[in-house]
């Protein structure tokens, strides 16, 4: 029994309660609170259901509380139940049960934990969408291991997640960018305000060999060329960083295309049609500061020419129009301000503002003996993703750039994460998965096998500890799916591979010597095999190998 399901009986019950008594069931919560207590000698689970209900319901907490230990004690899933403090309830579940668990995650593999909450639903996933002007920092690679994490926990609820790589190849700083490739490809110093790095020189050297005479081509034509050729080049090698990353973009817009296609003027007319934007001081507006925005957005400048944000206009409707029900951006520590007014132009079309969602993550720093580390290379004053693979490899990065939550600043102990011992925290979950593979192949040369394992022999308090941990997993997806924080996954892992740990040096799994393997030695290895699984999947939602030998 989950927790999930703890709760849906406990809701019963207090129907069943309720209605007997001749009271309100209204008076209930629309959700049943269980917990695990932080002592184990006070249950498996606990509840406030009595406190929250019984004033709605006109009685006393503790009445109600003792009504629903009564009736939960004549059910067959609840061992024992006590009334503690002002009116909690301290649960304690069946064998029968706990084991329910085990067997739930054997009959379902991969897909315990699934569900089709957001079946139905298709979510476009923006993320990354770094300029195409330099190799991915790090910045935008915490993005990559954190989107490509969140898409698959959208996917593990039953969405259908598009995700999308915005290109923005239009702009000033794509000029600069071109300027900076011909000033390398003739050999002069950087440009001011312009691009420096070794990768610049690389770059323009790919370009001149793409197109051997365009050196001697007129300046306008040269500069076009550049910027063309050269953006082709940085996106190559982008898609190639976040392929060997295991991030995968479904799609990439271009922002360029948005504005040659005629879109984003289609897309601003729209608005004026609709009385969506108003015209004010030469300019054209949007009302974002019905949204929370801290003032106006012009969209349309005095001198006839679209801002940044008609781009953005021209995008959130070509996402409606390929089939988003729900467009996330996620977005860098100095894009706050966007939040409102991408809320604004959702609003402006007609759509619900919670059709946009705007996630903002923080800066991450690397640390050495807890001194910031200096070690840029091909773009000169910038760590890149290629950078912080090339010292502790991709699933060190992505599990670490994962395993915290998005709105905080990100401190990586490069020592910390390089390191094979219980410390590192991708290491511990990684080495419980290949114990666990060791421990199946031990199995099958001794020839013991979890078929038809009698789960209710499970009593010792460490099983129970390992079960409930397992039975935590469908609602810690749920919450990281519902809360955009894959962190919870990773976390979750942690604390099932501590408790496994903890089991495995306690309760003997195999036979030894001469002995012959009985009916628990059977319930133990399907219980370690129902471990495994989960952590395979929960290591895969995070885009982390599950290595079977370390």
């Amino acid at each position: 029994m989950t927790p999930a399901a703890l709760a849906d009986l406990l809701h019963a019950v207090a129907v069943d309660v309720l209605t007997e008594r001749g009271l309100d069931t209204a008076a209930l919560p629309d959700e049943v609170t269980v917990e695990r207590p932080r002592n184990p000698e006070h249950g498996d689970y606990a509840t406030n259901l009595a406190l929250r209900s019984a004033k709605k319901a006109g009685v006393k907490p503790v009445d109600l509380a003792d009504w629903l230990a009564t009736k939960l004690t004549d059910t067959s899933a609840i061992a024992s139940v006590e009334v503690a403090g002002p009116g909690f309830l301290n649960l304690r579940l069946a064998a029968d049960a706990q084991a329910g668990i085990v067997a739930d995650v054997l009959a379902r593999g991969a897909g315990y934990g699934h569900t089709d909450a957001l079946t139905g639903q298709t979510v476009n996933l923006e993320f990354v969408s770094a300029n195409p002007t330099g190799p991915i920092h790090l910045g935008g690679t915490r993005w990559a291991a954190v989107g490509d994490a969140l898409g698959r926990v959208l996917e593990a609820q039953g969405a259908r997640v598009i995700r999308e790589y915005y290109v923005n190849d239009a702009g000033a700083q794509i000029d600069r960018f071109a300027e900076s490739l011909v000033a390398a490809a003739e050999g002069r110093p950087v440009p001011e305000n312009g691009y420096g790095g070794a990768y610049v020189a690389e770059v323009a050297a790919k370009v001149v060999e793409t197109e051997p005479g365009l050196l001697d081509q007129p300046e306008p034509e040269k500069l076009a060329a550049f910027k063309r050729l050269g953006v082709a080049v940085m996106l190559d090698e982008m898609r190639a960083s976040l392929e060997s990353f295991g991030t995968h973009f479904d799609v990439w817009s271009s922002e360029l295309a948005l504005h040659a296609s005629g879109a984003v003027e289609r897309s601003v007319q729209k608005l004026k049609d609709d009385d969506a934007l108003y015209f004010a001081d030469g300019a054209w507006w949007l009302r974002s500061t019905d949204h929370g925005d801290d003032k106006d957005r012009v969209v349309i400048k005095s001198d006839g020419t679209p801002a940044y944000i008609a781009g953005d206009i021209a995008y959130y409707r070509d996402k409606r129009a390929r089939g988003a029900d729900l467009a996330i951006y996620m977005l860098g520590a100095d894009h706050h301000g966007y939040i409102h007014r991408l809320k604004a132009v959702a609003a402006a079309f007609g759509d619900d503002p919670d059709t946009v969602e705007v996630l903002i993550g923080q800066l991450v720093n690397l640390l050495r003996d807890g001194v910031p580390v200096k070690m840029a290379k091909r773009a000169g004053n910038i760590i890149t993703l290629e950078d912080l693979v090339d010292a502790v490899g991709v699933d060190a990065a992505r599990y670490t750039l994962t395993r915290s939550s998005v709105d905080q600043v990100l401190d990586i102990d490069l020592d910390l994460i390089s390191r094979r011992t219980n410390e590192n925290p991708v290491f511990y979950v990684q080495y419980a998965h290949a114990r666990l593979s060791a421990l199946a192949r031990n199995a099958a040369d001794l020839g013991v096998s979890a078929a038809d394992p009698d789960l209710g022999l499970l009593g010792h308090p460490r099983e129970g500890d390992l079960i409930r941990t397992l039975g935590e997993f469908p609602r810690v997806l749920s919450s990281a799916a519902a809360l955009r924080e894959p962190h919870r996954v990773a976390r979750f892992l942690e604390e099932l591979a501590g408790t496994y740990h903890r089991f495995y040096d306690t309760c003997r799994v195999l036979p030894q010597g001469d002995e012959e393997a009985g009916p628990l030695h059977t319930a133990r290895l399907a219980l370690c095999d129902a471990t495994r699984t989960v952590l395979a999947s929960g290591l895969g939602l995070l885009g982390v190998s599950a290595p079977e030998r370390m």
